[in-house]
């Protein structure tokens, strides 16, 4: 759960509301009732509040700000190390005033006291933004995905693998995202045609 509370932190820090929302999403749907599927729910339902606010959906942020409201109540100040304490405050605010989007940033999440920047996240965190990143900016969802199950792979065995490093660099490396991106699906495309080429040899 970590990697991906991270990544979304960071990518919410750096003002990309619906990315984080899908970052923190995987996670949450697998989660069972409990303080951990509440705090991922009510921030799920905090980026979803200032997505719609800035949209101009006034309804929707309010609403969405009450849900996340009922999420983060019972929870520490400080739950997982995440600022909660602050986001409960903010939705409150933004909950009786939509259109202070406009007049005011969002507040930043921080994660141990540290407002986490794109740059900060190490390499799980990087993977899983990086997922949640490409269906943001319109890349192919489906090449990064299998992308990430590769390096997701190799770090279960300690190891950073080209497909993580790439991910990392895809999250980081913004002037080069394009680039990034199609050595990453070169890379899928190479690794595919080998697991082809032995499959069914010993069947």
């Amino acid at each position: 759960m970590d990697a991906a509370l991270r990544a979304g932190i960071a990518i919410h820090n750096a003002g990309r509301y619906h990315a984080a929302h899908d970052a923190w999403e995987r996670e949450w749907l697998a989660l069972d009732d409990g303080r951990d599927e509440r705090l991922l729910h009510g921030l799920i339902q905090f980026s979803a509040a200032i997505h719609h606010a800035r949209d101009r959906n006034w309804t929707g942020a309010v609403g969405l700000c009450e849900s996340a409201s009922e999420y983060l109540a019972d929870l520490p100040a400080d739950y997982r190390g995440v600022n909660v304490d602050t986001v409960r405050a903010y939705v409150k605010a933004l909950g009786s005033d939509p259109e202070r989007i406009e007049r005011a940033a969002p507040v930043t999440l921080t994660y141990e006291g540290r407002a986490l920047a794109l740059d900060d996240l190490d390499a799980p965190a990087g993977v899983e933004a990086a997922v949640a990143l490409a269906e943001d900016l319109g890349y192919d969802e489906a090449f990064v995905e299998k992308s990430a199950e590769y390096a997701r792979d190799g770090l279960a065995e300690g190891e950073l693998n080209e497909f993580g490093v790439l991910l990392c660099d895809f999250v980081t490396e913004t002037e080069q995202r394009a680039l990034v991106a199609t050595r990453l699906r070169q890379h899928v495309q190479r690794r595919q045609r080998r697991e082809e080429d032995v499959a069914g040899l010993f069947d």
